[in-house]
Parts: C-alpha cells; sequence; structure tokens
C-alpha cells in the first residue's frame, strides 16, 4: 500500500517550496539587509490558528508540525518566522498537519496549532536557532496552555511533534505539571533529540523501553550510517527506540518500505542512538542547506507510518486500562 496521497505529495510541495526560498535568499545574502521584522503572533482563542478534528474519541494527539517555511519578505524586510495569517504559508502548514492526521489519527482527535516556527535557514548555525527557536517555543506553549483549558476537556492525550515541532515536544515536557503529566499517554520526539540537558529539566522524559510503556518519550532519528547524520538534529542524543520492533537493543527489524517496494532492515546503533536503514533504493531527498546525502529525515513518519499508527493506538489502549492505576 502506498502511502497516502495527501501528505506525501503535499509535503514535497512543502520541500520544494523551502528550497526555492532558500535559493533566493542565498542569492541575497551578500547584500546589506535591513532588520528583520517579526510577523505578530496567533490568537489561539481564533479557530483559524488551529487544525483540528474532533472525532469524539477518548484520546487526543496534540501535534506541532515540522519546518515549513523557508526566509521570505514581508515588505521590504526579511522575515524568519512564520506569519500564521498569510494564506501561501498556511497551506504548507495545513499539508503537514492533514497528512500526519490521516497518517496517524485512527480513532483520536487530531490538534495541532498553527505557530511562529522558525524558517530553514535558522537551522545552518546553532547561534541562529539559539537566538530564534524561543519565540516559536513560546507560542506553541500559549497553544498547549489554550489546549489543555478550552479544547482538551480533561482527555488522555499523545504529545507528537517532528524536527522543530519534535523541539517544542521537548519544551512543553519540560514544562508539564504533574496533573497533565498523569493524562499523557506518551511523547513522540520524532526527528529532534533529547540532551542531558532536557533530561536534567525534566524528569517526565523517561525513555521508552517497549511498545506499550506509558507516560514515555518514545525519540529516532534515521540515516544510512552515522556520517550522515545532521548534527543540528541528533547531536547529542539521550534516548532512542526502534520504532519497527520497539526494542532498545541493536536487534534488527525487516519491514516493507510503504513508499516502495524495498524491504529495508533498521537496526539502531547503540553508540550514536541513531537508526541505521539498509535497503532503501529510492533517491534520497537532501534538505537544503543543512541535509546529508544518506539522511532520512525527511522520511521519519512516512518510512514508519503503520508502525507509529499501531503502537499510537496500543499506547492509548493500555493506559486507558489501566486509568486510576499509580505509575
Amino acid at each position: 500500500m502506498a502511502i497516502k496521497r495527501s501528505f506525501a505529495s503535499l509535503f514535497a510541495v512543502s520541500l520544494l517550496a523551502l528550497t526555492s526560498v532558500v535559493a533566493v535568499s542565498c542569492r541575497k545574502s551578500q547584500s546589506v539587509r535591513p532588520v528583520a521584522v517579526v510577523p505578530g503572533p496567533p490568537v489561539y482563542s481564533d479557530a483559524t490558528q488551529w487544525y483540528v478534528a474532533d472525532r469524539n474519541a477518548p484520546v487526543d494527539i496534540f501535534y506541532i508540525i515540522s519546518t515549513e517555511t523557508g526566509d521570505y519578505s514581508l515588505g521590504a524586510q526579511p522575515c524568519h518566522f512564520a506569519d500564521t495569517y498569510n494564506d501561501s504559508i498556511r497551506a504548507l502548514f495545513y499539508g503537514e498537519m492533514k497528512g500526519v492526521d490521516d497518517i496517524l489519527c485512527g480513532n483520536f482527535n487530531f490538534y495541532s496549532p498553527y505557530y511562529r516556527q522558525c524558517t530553514l535557514q535558522t537551522f545552518a548555525s546553532d547561534s541562529l536557532v539559539d537566538s530564534r527557536l524561543p519565540l516559536a517555543l513560546t507560542d506553541v506553549r500559549r497553544a498547549f496552555a489554550y489546549y489543555l483549558a478550552h479544547l482538551n476537556q480533561g482527555r488522555p492525550f499523545i504529545l507528537a511533534g517532528f524536527s522543530q515541532g519534535a523541539a517544542a515536544v521537548v519544551d512543553l515536557m519540560e514544562r508539564l505539571d504533574p496533573a497533565d503529566y498523569s493524562r499523557m499517554v506518551a511523547a513522540y520526539v520524532i526527528g529532534w533529540r533529547v540532551t542531558d540537558a532536557d533530561l536534567a529539566r525534566s524528569s517526565y522524559l523517561r525513555a521508552a523501553k517497549d511498545s506499550a510503556d506509558c507516560g514515555v518519550t518514545i525519540c529516532y532519528n534515521s540515516v544510512r550510517d552515522n556520517s550522515c547524520a545532521i548534527p543540528v538534529i541528533s547531536r547529542g542524543n539521550r534516548m532512542a527506540i526502534n520504532p519497527v520492533n520497539w526494542r532498545t537493543d541493536a536487534t534488527p527489524a525487516r519491514f516493507v518500505c510503504p513508499l516502495s517496494a524495498d524491504t529495508l532492515t533498521v537496526a539502531l546503533d547503540t553508540v550514536s542512538l541513531l537508526l541505521h536503514v539498509g535497503g532503501y533504493t529510492r533517491t534520497d531527498y537532501i534538505l537544503p542547506l543543512i541535509g546529508r546525502a544518506g539522511n532520512y529525515h525527511s522520511l521519519e513518519i512516512p518510512l514508519y507510518q503503520y508502525s507509529l499508527r499501531r503502537n499510537m493506538a496500543l499506547r492509548a489502549q493500555r493506559f486507558l486500562a489501566a486509568a486510576g492505576t499509580p505509575r
């Protein structure tokens, strides 16, 4: 079975749009640039700042999207953050929100906020990440607070994010209070890292050990081999699990790639905590600016889509069955 077209095609369009914006930005980089402008904040009581699929289900997914934005101009001024009220940017966001909902949701309610994510160019250096990412994280914190107060209605929830969105999941985990954590089924930090510093800031960042434990964090990054790792994404990561066999040792797992007819082998390197993927024959997509051949960052959800969907359902089932039992 092929990946759902709504996600595959729209994600490809998003990547092409980012590539075009990056190329334009690089051509302009040698000229003097005016002071950058920051778009206004999203208002989360405004329904347009949410993608919501309410299925009257007992468990929610709160999903934070990956980087869909490249540097652009607002008037004559450059902008390094998404304008959540800009129709063209919103279309890119919606493509990922709808695509991931189609792939993962199953019998879940799905909530995903529009936020002023920082642009792809930000991830070209650690200093840019340090200076720009906090604004995006602040928006996600506000969105999550609104979700808990007005949308969640006390239901258990899964936290999930991809890439920049996964960084926001880690940030939220560091700020959960005990009552909210008690309703968290699991957190999926897909295509990002959990560092020693993160672990020191949160006792709730507990690495998943198998396919069904609850209140845990699932984290992984996929590469052909260790030389293909993207440092800004996976450097310093301290937890990982194989999302096919749900083991934390080096036991390999085989599965049929949903994007092709390839039979793939995926095994966790227990030293680097990277997933080594063998047998993938399609042409690699290399991310602009930060990408490396053999890094499968853009495939972290599509590649494991069926396993992730089943796993979320299993963890939710176990959580509901154990409701009221202390962890």
